[in-house]
């Protein structure tokens, strides 16, 4: 790890701030500062116009696609001081962080005009359609078919555990555009209309009531031919840049929410008496201590990219940090519920204030009401599955770095 912040970024640092402190509400930095409902309600409606006036939505895309053109490191730093300020940014993850960053990297230059403007002003929603109900981990099995029929695709198949489809206008979907060719080979990167006959969304219920995961079933649904990222049967390659975008985010901040949930805990067993059991403040402390790893680890992800590092190293960093976290995280929730015991099936168990991230929920939770901090622990359950199973990224380290055999096929797979 050798990074230093160049005195150009420092500089940003000093305007980010100054805008903060004159855009957010009176009081917010204030000890103890808290919104009525109202008041949420509005601020709200009103931050993404501030954000969008202020460039702050994707502003590291290049100034002619409607960004500021940040580097890297200036980028970095506005994801840090967002995060200091605890303010929040557009939380449009599909078309932010994934699509809009691969369309940039792999479009047409029509795709580019097309799109990123929607997505840039929140006109235009997404999801993804990669994971098939025999094809996660293993996605180049995937079965969903594209066949070219005059000037559109026709896509038939079914997507699982698509996160948000139910609002979504736009679907970038990986289907099988060649079955003759080595499976990775013979797919392609679709950009998807929802809105039309052919598409039908189906809401997977969790444990806690929400409904923000779906099955979405492609029966003859179709798109421009033209609706292809990075080429015909180019989709594997793009697929991983998206991956990319999704591993690598928020290499310096992602720590932080896991630090305040940690200080809440230590907060917690003080005030009830369980820092005296000598397992919890044991397990308060290896918590501790991989949030430091974490944050050392985003720091070594963030060298690599400035220095341009783009090699298997790269691709075995964002494994590792990836299954680190994310299994950190499932057993710091059980940390949790330990500490709280029976008070974490309170509602008011983990509500505004602390980083449980139960803002997930999505229609359906009145019929199955649960804490925010109980849902925040059925959602670490599924952090060790998106973005790549800790299984899959043990793979990857196995066979990359410890340079053990490739896993094994189930037998009468290829």
């Amino acid at each position: 790890m050798d990074l230093t912040y160049p005195p150009e970024a420092e500089e940003f640092r000093t305007e980010i701030r100054a805008w903060l402190e004159e855009n957010l509400p009176a009081g917010w930095f204030d000890e103890g500062f808290e919104m009525t409902p109202e008041e949420k309600k509005a601020f709200n409606e009103e931050w993404t116009k501030k954000l969008f006036e202020g460039g702050w939505i994707c502003a590291t895309w290049p100034e002619e696609y409607g960004g500021k053109g940040l580097s890297t490191m200036q980028g970095v730093v506005l994801a840090e001081e967002f995060a200091r300020a605890k303010a929040p940014m557009r939380a449009d993850f599909f078309g932010d962080t994934l699509v809009g960053p691969t369309i940039l990297m792999n479009g047409t230059e029509e795709q580019k005009k097309h799109f990123l403007p929607k997505i840039l002003d929140g006109s235009m929603r997404w999801c993804q359609g990669f994971s098939e109900p025999d094809s996660g981990s293993d996605l180049a099995s995937l079965k969903t078919t594209a066949v070219q029929d005059g000037d559109e695709w026709v896509i038939n198949g079914q997507k699982v555990w698509t996160t948000q489809a139910q609002f979504a206008d736009y679907c970038f979907v990986l289907a099988r555009t060649d079955p003759d060719v080595k499976k990775q080979a013979g797919i392609s990167y679709l950009l998807v209309p929802m809105d039309q006959p052919g598409i039908e969304v189906r809401g997977i219920v969790q444990p806690d009531g929400t409904a923000e995961f779906n099955e979405v079933f492609f029966s003859d649904a179709r798109c421009p031919i033209d609706n292809v990222v990075g080429g015909v049967n180019n989709g594997w390659k793009v697929a991983n840049d998206t991956l990319g975008f999704e591993r690598g985010m928020s290499a310096t901040t992602g720590y932080r929410r896991f630090a305040e949930e940690y200080r809440l805990m230590v907060e917690k067993a003080q005030e009830n008496g369980a820092i005296e059991d000598p397992l919890i403040r044991q397990r308060l402390m290896e918590y501790y201590s991989r949030i430091q790893i974490m944050r050392i680890n985003g720091l070594r992800s963030l060298t690599a990219t400035v220095s341009g590092k783009r090699d298997m190293g790269v691709t075995v960093l964002g494994a590792t940090n990836k299954m680190f976290w994310s299994e950190t995280h499932k057993a710091a929730m059980e940390l949790a519920l330990d500490i709280w015991g029976n008070e974490a099936l309170l509602s008011t168990a983990g509500t505004d204030g602390s980083s449980w991230p139960a803002t997930m929920r999505a229609e359906g939770r009145e019929t199955y009401p649960v804490s925010p901090m109980v849902s925040a622990f059925f959602f670490s359950r599924s952090e060790t599955i998106w973005g790549g199973t800790s299984q899959i990224q043990r793979n990857i380290v196995g066979e990359k770095v410890l340079g053990l055999p490739r896993e094994p096929k189930p037998a009468g797979q290829s």
